[in-house]
């Protein structure tokens, strides 16, 4: 514990002359080594403990500033060592300052009465007029929040947790506001209730009000010029900045918002990105991006998503308000001037295009286009599998991920392209397109699917491209597990392949991000309303338990549809029929890795080159383009990848087939 002491006759003296004033000299206190030299100009009043100053501060230019306390007005503050405070407009208030820290040029920083710091706000997400409120707080999880919102059919299990959040809310209530270590606070306006996290930078903020920056040495938080937040939870690594406006907002790890971007009653998850459009009433979970002033996102639960520019939504469907909300199912896109009209369900990494009012729910036809033409929404079933774009999003996605906060992670990502979640769903749409054949004739122009269409063209191909994917999963999952089994003959490699985990079977969720058994899920939501589970981090290690065994609840449920799919007994599977399911794996991985290649290959066709090699010949087009796009076709890094992944997965096949001719 820090040991503090009176001022002696002399430091007293000191401060007088320099300047300085107090209502009580006796409730001045400060550590052994004070040096008052380096307070000059300053009004105490309350209770004021000092540290030491002697760090020098090297700013921006080259010039340097001494901790210290010079021309402000402290009341009821602490502060720590080699702390530099300067140029205090109005006053700090009911404040612990920690050490290192470096304000100047800001007008009033205080904390009146008690207060959560933002924790146990409600975020009213997807129904504007209420429903889904999350109660927002520092160690809310996509997870979490995404029970909160939309399980409200398990009300025992939601009122429970948010008996939780307003424990842990009340356990951080206080009358008096920190700031961390190493802290900058430069130029800002008004500042009040705002709980600040180690190395946090905030620079040119207008207003913070009722809020929590949660940041540390390894993930650093910065709050920049013309910010306006109210109510909020903004985590580690993340950025709000140049003008940008939050209010009842909660603003997950690595985020970044700026340009003017507006947002109200919503929250954002892990590596959101949102700048110059506007939010309300959204659930961004991870990898929301939006980049264009023309696009409002509204009344809408997105992940893994790319908004067009001119991508909007709209709410009010009748006379009663802005009741109606939709989901884009993860890596949905929208293309730019889309505009869908909820309720309305897109199915994961489908494309929108053009101006949907008719309520679709597409979440069984996933990887599909949606066109509107002349009012009609057609469906194109998994077009968007051949499509080169996907698969780059896919491979970007965990590169991207900024989070650098080594003391917890709080979101669970799932970053696989296929996976039980999406294969169910194409199982699902591979029986509904052969059903549409069986009922409507297979000789039809085209096929009626709730308010839309799908032509014969699309649907044929649709079939194709679901059943290579659906066996380049199963294969992916059956050679995963064969590689890490021991076997010397056909039963002990059926033995191993036998499941270790008995949960994975069933229908399979995607929880914010995170992809699990929807058994496992509705297990901990028992616990919950049981009291088995009782606290918010009993519930974030339960979500992070589930996400570290994914790969086991993958193989259960694999095994089972590769039985049923494909019509073997797996507990007595032969030697010839395991040969057969790895060729047509290869073959679906192989035909999947040309169809991509084909599709990079349009980037470089000569329609593609329109505008290059100005004033030039058709020589110099091809080579301005060769030049400012980097390489030709052949040499492209992502063309590479293709080939070395065709290369590499031809060769796996090969040494998998020769383990098995030896049993």
């Amino acid at each position: 514990m820090v040991q503090y002491r009176n001022l002696t006759d002399v430091e007293r003296q000191a401060l007088e002359r320099q300047g300085c004033v107090a209502e009580n000299w006796d409730n001045v206190l400060v550590k052994e080594g004070f040096i008052p030299k380096y307070v000059r100009n300053v009004r105490f009043t309350g209770t004021v403990k000092l540290g030491c100053f002697s760090k020098l501060f090297t700013l921006a230019g080259g010039i340097k500033k001494r901790s210290g306390i010079y021309k402000a007005a402290l009341h009821n503050v602490e502060v720590g060592d080699d702390t530099m405070i300067e140029n205090i407009g109005n006053y700090i208030a009911n404040y612990r300052i920690g050490s290192g820290c470096f304000i100047e040029n800001v007008d009033v920083i205080l904390t009146d009465c008690e207060s959560t710091f933002g924790n146990g706000v409600e975020a009213t997400v997807l129904n504007e007029t209420g429903g889904r409120e999350i109660p927002i707080y520092d160690c809310l999880s996509a997870q979490q929040a995404y029970v909160m919102a939309l399980y409200r059919y398990r009300p025992e299990a939601v009122a429970a947790m948010r008996r939780m959040v307003e424990a842990y809310s009340a356990s951080v209530r206080s009358d008096v506001g920190t700031i961390g270590d190493n802290v900058t606070i430069v130029d800002a306006g008004y500042i009040k209730n705002v709980r600040i996290g180690d190395h946090c930078e905030i620079e040119g903020a207008l207003r913070l009000k009722n809020g929590s920056i949660n940041c540390n040495a390894s993930a650093p938080s910065h709050i920049g010029v013309g910010v306006i937040a109210d109510d909020f939870i903004i985590c580690s690594g993340s950025t709000v900045s140049d003008g940008a406006t939050i209010s009842r907002c909660f603003i997950g790890q690595a985020c970044h918002l700026g340009r003017t971007y507006s947002a109200s009653d919503s929250v954002f998850f892990a590596n959101c990105f949102g700048e110059n459009g506007e939010a309300c009433a959204i659930f961004a979970g991870p990898y929301t991006v939006t980049h264009h002033k023309s696009t409002l996102l509204i009344a809408g639960m997105f992940s893994f998503m790319n908004a067009g520019s001119g991508s909007n939504q709209s709410n009010h469907l009748y006379k009663l308000g802005p009741l109606h909300q939709g989901i884009m199912e993860r890596g949905a896109k929208t293309a730019s001037d889309s505009y869908v009209l909820w309720p309305a369900r897109v199915g994961a990494f489908s494309l929108v295009m053009g101006r949907h009012v008719n309520h679709q729910d597409t979440s069984d036809f996933p990887f599909s286009y949606l066109i509107e033409e002349k009012g009609t929404t057609y469906i194109m079933p998994g077009a968007n599998l051949h499509s080169v774009g996907t698969i780059r999003d896919a491979r970007k996605w965990p590169g991207r991920d900024g989070r650098t906060d080594t003391e917890n992670l709080l979101d669970c990502i799932n970053f696989n392209l296929l996976s039980p979640y999406t294969i169910q769903k194409m199982l699902n749409a591979v029986d509904t397109l052969k059903r549409m054949q069986q009922l409507s004739g297979y000789t039809s122009v085209v096929y009626s699917f709730q308010s839309g269409k799908i032509r014969n063209t699309s649907l044929v191909k649709g079939l194709r491209y679901y059943g290579l994917a659906i066996d380049k999963f199963l294969g992916n999952s059956l050679i995963s597990r064969i590689q890490k089994s021991q076997f010397d003959d056909i039963g002990s490699l059926r033995e191993a392949l036998r499941p270790d985990c008995p949960a994975g079977g069933g229908r399979w969720v995607d929880v914010g991000g995170m992809l699990a058994p929807k058994s496992e899920v509705f297990a901990l939501l028992d616990d919950i309303e049981s009291g088995a589970v009782r606290d918010v981090e009993g519930i974030n290690a339960r979500f992070r338990a589930m996400h570290a065994n994914y790969y086991d609840y993958e193989w259960t449920w694999a095994y089972g549809v590769l039985g049923d799919y494909y019509g073997i007994d797996m507990a007595n599977v032969t030697k010839e029929q395991l040969t057969g399911l790895i060729l047509r794996w290869r073959e679906s991985v192989l035909t999947m890795d040309r169809m991509y290649y084909d599709d990079a290959s349009k980037e470089f066709s000569l329609s593609s080159m329109t505008g290059f090699g100005a004033d030039g010949d058709k020589e110099d087009k091809l080579k301005d383009f060769e030049e400012s796009r980097g390489a030709r076709f052949e040499n492209n890094k992502f063309v590479l990848q293709i080939r070395e992944h065709m290369d590499a997965k031809s060769a796996l096949g090969d040494e998998v087939l020769s383990r098995l001719e030896k049993i």
